[in-house]
């Protein structure tokens, strides 16, 4: 039977209070004071740089950097003055790796930050997009170990936790085979992430085609790619789908595309005066970046014939917006200057009762 705690037989001692509260409370002390002039001192380095990583970093390390000087100093308190008791020691050995955990995951998140940061300012977009995609992916990574780890460690300080982990390690066989054939998919995420960043088929902010749908990269996470269609929709699309089949990239080395425009004509329509139409208005517009224009018959049927009207611009929106704009401008050309050029397919009873009573 257990003896049943009554908090009268608790020998409380004012002067071990006291003196408990002078053996941590002077090392806090003491931590918090270096951590303000420290940081004091790293700001005043930090102005003299011209870059903004190492101003973005200190942002983000200070806090998590103050609790861990302070456990630091708790830590040595303890452990040069045995009469604070063994209560503190125990729980340090779980606090240190947390907090160390923290100022790891801190650091990351800073330097990344920072990184991202200096990338917004590149003058090329596509290496902007480049790095932002191989900052954004490394980061995750390396900010998931550190979450991994540092819970492990904590686990490992509870007895009851290593007694399982020393039981698993003499059975390693199965363990093994259970534990991979678990940890399959997240593998397979985590390696596909890694070879994303690496290889960067695609890149944030890359516009491309899957599954018939077209639309911006917005975020590539290990096991997931997240593309904004035109309409506001999200599509959610596996990471390793993208090495494992093809899409379209239409950003892959350049915003600067051609596309094209189809006409279906009258086979009897002639095309010179179209294509010159066609030439003084692109070459007029705004949005034309003066490298690709070109009008060709692409397909001659009995019935009608096919042009294809290709002009180029500086970026993919500009170049849907060139496009439906020669579209409407060349339609509505058509029917004012040229309208026996339009296709028509139209039963004229009366036209034909005309010609037979005539």
């Amino acid at each position: 039977m257990f003896e049943r705690y009554d908090p009268r037989n608790w020998d409380f001692s004012w002067e071990a209070a006291i003196h408990t509260a002078i053996a941590i409370g002077v090392p806090v002390l003491i931590a918090l004071v270096l951590h303000a002039i420290l940081f004091k001192m790293l700001r005043r380095v930090a102005r003299l740089s011209a870059t903004w990583l190492d101003d973005v970093i200190l942002d983000t390390v200070r806090r998590p950097m103050r609790w861990a000087m302070v456990g630091w100093a708790i830590s040595i308190a303890v452990h040069n003055d045995p009469e604070i008791g063994d209560g503190w020691e125990r729980a340090m050995s779980y606090i240190a790796p947390a907090l160390m955990g923290w100022v790891l995951f801190a650091l990351i998140k800073g330097v990344a930050a920072g990184l991202e940061r200096e990338a917004a300012d590149a003058e090329d977009p596509v290496a902007m997009r480049a790095r932002r995609t191989r900052i954004s992916i490394l980061s995750r990574t390396i900010g998931f170990a550190i979450i991994l780890i540092t819970i492990s460690l904590i686990m490992l300080n509870i007895p009851g936790v290593r007694d399982i982990g020393v039981t698993l390690m003499a059975s390693a066989g199965l363990a093994a085979l259970a534990v991979g054939a678990a940890a399959q998919p997240a593998l397979k995420s985590l390696i596909a992430g890694l070879q994303m960043a690496l290889t960067q088929p695609l890149r944030l902010g890359d516009m491309v085609k899957v599954d018939g749908e077209v639309g911006r990269v917005e975020e590539i996470r290990m096991s997931f790619v997240t593309v904004r269609s035109w309409d506001e929709r999200v599509l959610v699309v596996p990471t390793a789908r993208f090495l494992d089949e093809s899409f379209e990239n239409w950003s892959r080395v350049s915003e600067r595309l051609t596309g094209p425009v189809y006409l279906h004509l009258d086979p009897a329509a002639e095309v010179q005066p179209i294509r010159a139409e066609f030439e003084r208005f692109v070459k007029a517009h705004e949005l034309f970046d003066g490298r690709n224009m070109a009008l060709l018959m692409t397909e001659a049927h009995p019935e009608s014939m096919e042009l294809r009207l290709a002009v180029s611009a500086a970026s993919i929106g500009d170049l849907w917006n060139l496009r439906c704009a020669t579209r409407e401008h060349m339609v509505s050309w058509l029917q004012t200057h040229m309208p026996d050029a339009l296709i028509r397919h139209r039963l004229e009873v009366q036209a034909a009762n005309e010609r037979t009573q005539g």
